[in-house]
């Protein structure tokens, strides 16, 4: 792999700018730089919105499957680039090379599947009450769009925001995550080298407090999409709602599955490992506590913990290696202090529970933990997760619900009436039976509720767009 740093630029009406000063090292080897991005201002961000602005006529009158054909073959270009672009993601964000090729899939598929809907039908046309009078909808794009992303799906994120905002007629302003700076680069390239024209995708690299604050504050953005802690976004809500502008917020989650006595319990706990191991556990839909019921709960838990064991954390770019590193010292820091915390609030660290070297945390599953600790009800964000008794699917129905978050939930039973009632009863956004919380279809729509999301506008599959867009309605009489 080069070793030479990448250098990645702000992208503000069709130029690349900004003076790279920020340096993003490997967090699997902290000796290597693997970019270097700016850090800029708020006035890099207003001049992004005023490119967005200016760019957004011109754009919102080229035909829809003009459109979605820069999108496509956007997509093409980053098929041709995708061990490449897999390779900066393991280097950048410390995924694993098989999470790392999945991810930069998904962000071709994501193209694929919006470029496609450039070429369907938009609005209705509707019968009248009056005579002589037909009524037809329009579905108009709001205008600007900025969109504040995360650093744990570095690619997939800002393609799965920005694809919808661009193929309805938007433009855009995107504030990727300080850390993965070099992934949003390679999507902003192929869409330029597609053919978008000047100003209808915008980049700005910076911090959240800079940058993001200033496009949450600017009046001349519609709408903004933004996917991050629960704290940010509830501050952004406020500011975005105090002048009337759309948002959407995709925030935190504490991710629970019930595993009941009819479940095999090394079927259950293989489900729930994936869930909350995969990705280094840094997944907004991870599961991170699992309720049992009397009956497997002690067979489960020792299943669970062989599963943990069985990883191997390390650089991911090695071929040995299960599950990559933490992506940085601040989140080991964050992942370490919620263990302690468990311990000292009576919990048994049933297998992990330490770094062995750099960033690499072992997966860890904390037992006998109490529903009202903190490991039971303050997201974590890394490889842990807390197994707790319950008495039966009521009693554990029920603590799955008590939570302030709403976005994952599951359960492992063969029983289909429990699956079904299950799926009925909770209060999650998205819900797995038999399957883990982690994974999500591209072609369906997802979100929370409670504290994990607004709960409005759902994010990807075709409702992806009803958040960038507003109908008008129009009434055709006949003389």
């Amino acid at each position: 792999m080069p070793t030479t740093p990448a250098t990645v630029r702000n992208l503000i009406g069709g130029e690349w700018t900004g003076d790279p000063a920020v340096e993003r090292r490997n967090p699997a080897r902290p000796e290597e730089v693997v970019a270097v991005a700016p850090s800029s201002a708020a006035a890099d961000a207003r001049a992004a919105v005023t490119a967005a602005r200016q760019a957004q006529p011109a754009w919102a009158a080229t035909p829809p499957p003009a459109r979605g054909a820069i999108l496509l073959d956007a997509a093409e270009l980053l098929r041709a680039r995708h061990e490449d672009v897999a390779r900066d993601l393991v280097r950048e964000e410390g995924k694993t090379l098989p999470e790392a090729r999945g991810e930069v899939r998904r962000a071709i598929d994501v193209l694929r599947f919006f470029g496609a809907l450039g070429w369907h039908a938009t609005g209705e046309v509707l019968p009248s009450g009056l005579p002589d009078t037909q009524v037809l909808t329009r579905s108009e794009p709001v205008g600007t769009a900025a969109l504040i992303t995360p650093w744990n799906f570095p690619i997939a994120i800002p393609t799965w925001k920005a694809a919808p905002a661009l193929v309805t007629g938007n433009t855009v302003v995107l504030k990727p995550a300080e850390l993965t700076p070099l992934c949003a680069h390679h999507l902003a390239s192929v869409l330029v080298e597609a053919g978008l024209p000047a100003g209808v995708l915008n980049v700005v690299h910076g911090r959240g407090s800079v940058v993001g604050d200033a496009l949450a504050r600017d009046e001349r953005v519609a709408a903004l999409s933004f996917t991050g802690s629960t704290a940010v976004g509830q501050g952004l809500h406020r500011v975005l709602s105090e002048r009337r502008a759309r948002v959407q917020l995709e925030m935190g989650g504490k991710n629970a599955y019930l595993v009941l006595d009819d479940a095999d319990p090394a079927a259950a706990a293989r489900v729930v490992a994936a869930g909350a191991f995969g990705a280094t556990g840094q997944v907004c839909t991870a599961t991170s506590r699992v309720y049992v019921t009397p009956g497997i709960r002690e067979e489960f838990t020792a299943a669970l913990v062989k599963e943990a064991d069985a990883h191997v954390p390390g650089d991911g770019l090695l071929p040995d290696t299960t599950m990559g590193p933490v992506v940085s010292k601040d989140q080991l820091a964050v992942d370490t202090a919620a263990i302690a915390r468990a311990r000292e609030q009576g919990a048994r660290v049933a297998a992990g529970g330490f770094a062995p070297r750099g960033l690499l945390l072992r997966p860890t599953v904390l037992a006998d933990v109490d529903h009202s600790s903190d490991a039971a009800r303050e997201e974590i964000f890394g490889p842990v997760v807390a197994v707790l008794a319950v008495d039966d699917y009521e009693h554990g129905l029920a603590r799955v619900n008590d939570s302030a978050y709403g976005l994952a939930a599951g359960i492992c039973t063969t029983s289909l009436s429990r699956a079904h009632d299950f799926a009925a009863r909770v209060q999650a956004g998205v819900v797995k039976v038999n399957r883990p919380t982690a994974g999500l279809d591209l072609n369906v729509p997802f979100g929370g509720v409670k504290d994990s999301s607004t709960n409005t506008f759902r994010e990807q599959g075709t409702a992806a767009a009803d958040f960038y867009t507003w109908t008008k309605t129009v009434y055709l009489g006949h003389q």
